[in-house]
């Protein structure tokens, strides 16, 4: 019997996905010479992109929501702005827009903007492909047009942008693995609330005996959250949104979450059991530097690490 299990095993991950890159992000701050670099433009990736200038676009020739192949864009302005949009040969018009207020553009309709003053957005430019990937792994059915939305209260994205804005473009961005779930928390959302469709699949289960382990021991393996999801979902035999969904299912958090306690709980050993220095634990515990360890361990246990470990450890 645990032959057959093995070879049904080995079966199911040969059929599994490749590794799927998770969000590019980027931070453009233009001045009076400036365009909109076509890598943004072109992505065939979903991008994240802060788009800056203190002096706006000069002028309307500057085309910012060109792009090939088909996506959907979704910008959401930091400041209030103007920004006029022309899709399908007809003017949106877009007067005073409130601060984390969003747009969704469906591509195919060639749109083009002219920001004439100064502006600050951050864009999500989501390929209609990975979609469609989302799509049929929630049960959606197939992606059509979306509702052109034009400055929208949309109190989901404002808090999942405001989560994001610190790493855009940032050397100490978010790991892969992060990434990898808020590129899926990210599509899911513009499906439900913007695509129209309904979901007809029953939610997942969670995972199976040895799926929880390999996952573990995968996860454990790479506890600077270099792992994508897609690796750990091919591992276990299943497509990227079902294993999200089961592994929360069986450990009540994300695998990111999970992986981010476990840094933590083995942190908080090294605090006790070594006298190593604050840097040395935060790299040792999976972390890219000493300041997003202090940052992630005041979040959790409400104090540095530095005060953790005077109050735990005796003279």
């Amino acid at each position: 019997m645990r032959r057959r299990v093995s070879l049904e095993r080995n079966e199911i991950v040969r059929r599994s996905p490749e590794v799927v890159p998770g969000p590019v992000t980027t931070h453009l701050q233009l001045n009076e010479s400036s365009s909109v670099p076509a890598k943004w433009r072109n992505s065939s990736t979903v991008t994240i992109t802060r788009v800056e200038s203190s002096i706006g676009l000069p002028t309307e020739s500057q085309k910012c929501l060109v792009s090939q192949p088909p996506c959907f864009d979704v910008p959401q302005v930091l400041g209030s702005r103007e920004l006029p949009i022309v899709a399908g040969d007809k003017i949106v018009p877009t007067p005073f827009i409130p601060a984390f207020r969003v747009n969704v553009i469906d591509l195919v309709s060639e749109p083009s903007c002219w920001a004439r003053s100064a502006f600050d957005y951050v864009h999500y430019h989501v390929p209609r492909e990975a979609l469609e990937e989302i799509a049929g792994d929630l049960g959606f059915g197939p992606v059509g047009a979306f509702r052109l939305a034009i400055v929208e209260d949309d109190l989901v994205l404002a808090q999942m942008t405001k989560n994001i804005l610190p790493y855009i473009g940032r050397r100490d961005e978010l790991s892969p693995l992060a990434m990898d779930h808020f590129r899926l928390i990210l599509g899911a959302h513009l499906l439900q609330r913007y695509g129209g469709g309904k979901n007809i699949r029953i939610a997942a289960g969670g995972l199976s005996t040895w799926q929880k382990r390999r996952a573990e021991a995968l996860l454990r393996e790479h506890l600077d959250g270099s792992v994508h999801l897609s690796e750990l979902a091919r591992e276990c035999g299943l497509s990227v949104t079902h294993f999200a969904r089961s592994f929360k299912a069986s450990f009540g958090v994300s695998s990111h979450r999970w992986l981010v306690e476990r840094r933590i709980e083995l942190a908080m050993q090294l605090l006790i059991q070594t006298r190593e220095p604050l840097v040395t634990v935060a790299i040792q515990s999976g972390f890219a530097d000493q300041a997003a360890f202090t940052r992630t361990f005041h979040q959790i246990l409400g104090m540095s690490p530095g005060r953790w470990r005077r109050e735990h450890v005796r003279p």
